[in-house]
């Protein structure tokens, strides 16, 4: 096997790798040489090996099992947001926002039939433009030269944003724990994923600085409701972040602010009135629903351009009336009312969880989101097959984690859509739960 593997760097070992696998050669499961043996097999340094096994690793091609050596992955699951296919348990996993909570466009789409939009026509319709670029300018500093682009989401503008700016095994700082769909992107473009840790304040100080020396080339920050652990940035902890990254204005500044008009906290921004290369996105998924695919982003006018570039050889712009839809909604004093509230409801039922939970012995924070965050000082795996028993499914912070480090003992549970009755009985059974996984502990040690 060894001497099939061709290449004197790690671009081109990685891409004789990919190409045996992909023809059959290597299989899911096979083992791939050491990375001594490969270095001294192709006459290469030894970090060159390490470096084209990186790639592999971080584009989910090949898995790192420490004294295991390094095997082709399979074609495992990939834990994805959303409601669990095939269950039936109640699924407390899926981070969705509550449909009840979700305005009725059946008016507003009466009022957005105009003319059709035809080739060469400007890309965002103006009416949008406008109420977004006040809505994104009043969070970034006064002053600041900005320019709106609209994307189908918050994901496809963060990927675009990337590719826009990175090269294949380039370094990006990301949230850790992280959102499953930042994972999802940087593995799948096999950029290098350095985290950064998250406490109640949001991405850490010194997290940031050691990201920064290793050399990262974008940083992506979620503001406000840090998903998976709610947690949203302080003033003091964003104008610390901001002094660190003014010794490097030209790298990637992302700010996901997903939750955005939801929030029941103020938005704090890590974008530096100086820094050169920014963007700052807003999906309206989580208060219009998941279906409305539209994400606005403002951002410095180079980085502007190059994203409208990623644009043209493929969707080119968004659907005007989808454009006008979010639009009508988004300004429609009725709507805003609804979106309020539904961010007050969340927040909410989160507190009185929170509560119960407390009742129960376990304390968390309730944060801000969709979400909630729950330390459990047992194992989250064994504590999540323990409330399977009693017909929960949840999601260990496992899912979240980036790098190797000891299995979570966190759960991130969506409950905003329980009623009183069952917040009680989750709560019972997550302490109950846990106070089993703890006994197995103590006569298993």
């Amino acid at each position: 096997m060894i001497v099939e593997i061709e290449g004197s760097s790690a671009a081109e070992i990685a891409e004789s790798l990919r190409t045996l696998i992909e023809r059959g050669a290597l299989r899911p499961g096979d083992a791939l040489p050491p990375v001594r043996a490969l270095a001294e097999q192709l006459g290469v340094n030894r970090n060159t090996a390490v470096s084209a096994y990186r790639q592999l690793t971080n584009a989910g091609v090949v898995v790192t099992l420490g004294r295991g050596g390094t095997r082709v992955a399979g074609a495992s699951p990939v834990a994805q947001e959303g409601f669990a296919a095939d269950t039936a348990l109640r699924d407390l996993g899926t981070g969705n926002p509550d449909a009840s909570y979700i305005p009725d466009p059946s008016d507003a789409l009466a009022s957005i039939a105009r003319r059709p939009v035809l080739y060469g026509e400007p890309v965002i319709d103006p009416g949008l433009e406008q109420a977004a670029h006040a809505w994104m300018s009043a969070d970034l500093p006064s002053g600041t030269p900005m320019r709106i682009t609209v994307t189908s989401g918050a994901a496809d503008a963060v990927e675009r944003l990337l590719a826009q700016a990175l090269t294949r095994d380039d370094a990006v700082a990301l949230e850790d724990p992280c959102f499953l769909t930042s994972i999802h992107t940087v593995r799948v473009a096999g950029y290098r994923p350095v985290p950064v840790p998250v406490d109640d304040e949001g991405m850490t100080v010194d997290g940031l600085r050691a990201a920064l020396e290793q050399g990262v080339r974008a940083v992506i920050c979620t503001p406000r409701a840090q998903n998976p652990t709610g947690a949203s940035l302080s003033a003091e902890r964003a104008s610390d972040l901001r002094a660190v990254l003014a010794d490097h204005p030209y790298v990637l500044v992302i700010e996901d602010d997903h939750y955005s008009l939801l929030s029941q906290q103020p938005h704090h921004s890590l974008i530096g009135r100086e820094h050169r290369r920014w963007a700052l996105v807003r999906s309206v998924s989580k208060f219009l629903g998941p279906d409305m695919c539209l994400a606005v982003t403002a951002s410095d006018p180079e980085t502007a351009d190059r994203l409208a570039m990623r644009l043209t050889p493929g969707t080119t712009w968004v659907s005007h009336l989808l454009q006008r839809l979010v639009h009508a909604l988004a300004t429609d004093p009725a709507v805003l009312a609804g979106i309020r509230g539904a961010g007050e409801h969340y927040a909410a039922r989160n507190r009185a969880f929170a509560d119960l939970l407390r009742a129960e012995g376990i304390t968390t924070s309730p944060g801000d989101g969709l979400n909630v965050w729950v330390p459990l000082g047992a194992p989250a795996r064994a504590v999540s097959e323990q409330l399977m028993r009693r017909g929960w499914l949840v999601r260990p912070g496992d899912e979240f984690a980036l790098g190797d480090r000891a299995p979570s003992d966190r759960l991130r549970l969506t409950v905003h859509d329980l009623d009183d009755a069952d917040l009680a009985k989750l709560a019972s059974d997550i302490g109950a739960a846990v106070r089993t996984v703890r006994a197995q502990q103590r006569l298993a040690g």
